[in-house]
């Protein structure tokens, strides 16, 4: 090997270091909201506690939905819809106001769909800056669990025990696509397949979005299981009345049934995205002063055929 050679090779390892030395991912969190105390707490997808008072103040959240850095909350006592960011800041705590009895919140680009109890009994479609659309885009029964899937929506309705099925504008696609149901809660979707929380049984269901009937047991033996979140191969369900969040995967295997304890009334859940790794400032220095020692060999091995990296 000749000197040129060693030139570049100590460039390229300097690249590598950089880029080895980079910080890491950060990791996929977990959102909750405990209706007892008016909070929203943050965890790992592992169990650590990153803050378990991240946004506090609020009044009987129960559900939650996460939209890039901005967080969805249905505060049931307020009959109203807040914003807040990822980091826990406030954005606008009654962005929707007069929404009776709100549940659970899907989004969808610029829109909410929102789950709204009795009285209402509706789904409800506002945009994401707080503008109704139509806060009764869907009514006639009484919805808990909502998911969004393209143009259709999935909607648990809690008294006859059915999921239906429709479309974003609001026209029925089936309103008893699956049934049979025991007190269906919330609903989340991974693909074609969707999870539902059946809290009067206290199993978590698997359905196709074709309304075909997986395992209407993959998870059972939960203590009130209301909320639900999928992160990759990953389940991860609120349980009110052991006040935990459990983690299964979605084939129904238990990881952790008792991830993360200690809760008060554990209502929804939402998981946020890691960020990409960031380069530390030495990095940057480390790999500008990399990329410039092989612009200063190409530079001596044009100039000599014998070149010499001191």
């Amino acid at each position: 090997m000749n000197l040129l050679n060693r030139c570049e090779l100590s460039s390229l390892l300097a690249v590598l270091l950089g880029l080895l030395s980079s910080s890491a991912a950060r990791a996929d969190e977990i959102l909750v909201t405990n209706a007892g105390t008016g909070t929203i707490g943050a965890y790992t997808t592992s169990g650590a506690t990153v803050n378990a008072s991240l946004i506090s103040g609020l009044s009987v959240p129960f559900n939650i939905a996460v939209d890039g850095s901005n967080v969805f909350v249905a505060n049931e006592a307020t009959d109203a819809i807040g914003e807040y960011t990822t980091s826990g800041a406030t954005v606008n705590a009654a962005l929707i106001s007069g929404v009776s009895f709100p549940h659970q919140i899907a989004v969808s680009g610029s829109d909410l769909f929102v789950a709204i109890a009795q009285p209402t009994d509706a789904i409800g479609e506002y945009t994401t800056s707080g503008t109704p659309v139509n806060a009764a885009l869907i009514s006639g029964f009484e919805p808990l669990g909502i998911a969004v899937s393209g143009s259709d929506l999935f909607v648990t309705n809690v008294g006859a025990g059915t999921i239906g099925e429709y479309t974003t504008s609001g026209a029925t696609v089936n309103a008893a696509l699956i049934s049979g149901l025991n007190n269906p809660e919330e609903i989340v979707l991974s693909g074609s397949d969707l999870f539902v929380a059946n809290q009067g049984s206290g199993t978590i269901g698997e359905y196709t979005t074709s309304g075909v009937t997986v395992n209407a047991a993959l998870i059972s033996g939960l203590s009130e299981p209301f909320g639900i979140a999928v992160d990759g191969s990953d389940l991860f369900v609120t349980n009110v009345g052991a006040g935990t969040i459990g983690e299964y995967t979605t084939s129904g295997a238990t990881v952790n049934a008792a991830l993360i304890s200690g809760l008060n009334d554990p209502a929804g859940i939402a998981i946020v995205p890691g960020a990409a790794p960031v380069p530390e400032p030495s990095s940057l220095t480390l790999l500008g002063l990399a990329l410039a020692g092989l612009g200063f060999c190409a530079r001596r091995k044009r100039a000599s055929q014998t070149p010499v990296c001191k």
